[in-house]
């Protein structure tokens, strides 16, 4: 019991009229888990019994699509939860932990598509080396890196964010973001500079790096033929369209929490779910339609069900 008394509970104050509309919501969100969950577990399920599917791009894209999973699952449950509750509240402990799996979960699609952007790098320019450059090893290392370093470095952020002392116990989302800073009584200095060294080793560094090696392609294959040009636009613009997409939605999540902005409600709900409902949703029709290979493999397995 004195337990209980002594949790403290925030209230999320981002729904917009959930008593009025809280069934459409909850079909709504309901609907889009189960079609995230659906799509990219085919594409996981396609990757994992073909073997010709077992190449580092593909297991890439299967971890990328498991990432997306992961972001959706550490999000749509609570909301679920949260549309036929009389309250929307969450416990503060349990909100950093949100915030923690919600960032740890972005810097790792940002460090997986930088393993993606790296391997179609080797493959275009160092076509020869890629089977010794690109081994099973070296995925492994990818793969734990992009799981493990966000993990690792948002600990500390998360822990100083969990000893702050509050003052404010409601905030305007309707999940546990970059917003929490501003329950805080006083702002940290530490934390915002160890915020600044985060953003520029998950995000900035990365994304240099990815828009270093797809300069590189681009001037490889422009001065290739018309069969490597068509390659690299086969395997490449899927990457980008989901790169582009990501980096906006984040853009737009670190500017509206760490920014006092006067946006309506209406339009900071509808972006924040974009955040969380867009790549998960759009990341499998990309891969699944873009990649010729998984789209053959898809259209097999379709055909099967209807028959």
């Amino acid at each position: 019991m004195d337990e209980e008394l002594n949790v403290t509970y925030i209230t999320l104050g981002g729904h917009v009229e959930v008593h009025k509309y809280r069934y459409l919501y909850f079909m709504i969100i309901l609907i889009a888990y189960i079609l995230i969950i659906c799509s990219n577990s085919t594409i996981v399920y396609l990757i994992w019994i073909h073997e010709n599917l077992h190449e580092p791009m593909y297991i890439f894209i299967a971890a990328l699509l498991i990432n997306s999973v992961l972001s959706s699952t550490n999000i749509y449950p609570k909301l679920l939860i949260d549309f036929l509750s009389e309250k929307q509240i969450i416990s503060y402990k349990a909100c950093v932990l949100q915030y923690f799996m919600f960032y740890n979960l972005i810097g790792s699609e940002f460090l997986l598509l930088t393993a993606m952007a790296y391997d179609r790098y080797v493959s275009i320019c160092k076509p020869l080396q890629y089977p010794t450059i690109m081994r099973k090893t070296t995925i492994e290392v990818f793969l734990a890196l992009a799981w493990l370093f966000p993990a690792c470095l948002l600990v500390a952020s998360a822990t100083m964010s969990a000893n702050q002392e509050l003052c404010d116990y409601t905030l305007k989302v309707i999940f546990c973001n970059n917003s929490i800073y501003k329950l805080h009584c006083a702002s940290s200095a530490a934390i915002t500079i160890y915020g600044v060294f985060l953003l520029i080793n998950v995000v900035f560094f990365p994304m240099f790096f990815i828009i270093f090696t797809y300069v590189k392609i681009f001037i490889v294959t422009y001065r290739s033929c018309k069969e490597v040009r068509k390659k690299a636009a086969e395997t490449c613009l899927p990457h980008l369209l989901v790169l582009i997409n990501f980096s906006l939605l984040c853009t737009y999540d670190v500017i509206i929490a760490r920014l006092e902005s006067d946006v309506p409600k209406i339009a900071r709900l509808i972006m924040t779910l974009q955040i969380s409902m867009y790549n998960p949703l759009f990341n499998p029709i990309i891969y699944g339609l873009k990649m010729k290979e998984i789209s053959k493999h898809l259209k097999h397995l379709l055909c099967l069900k209807m028959n």
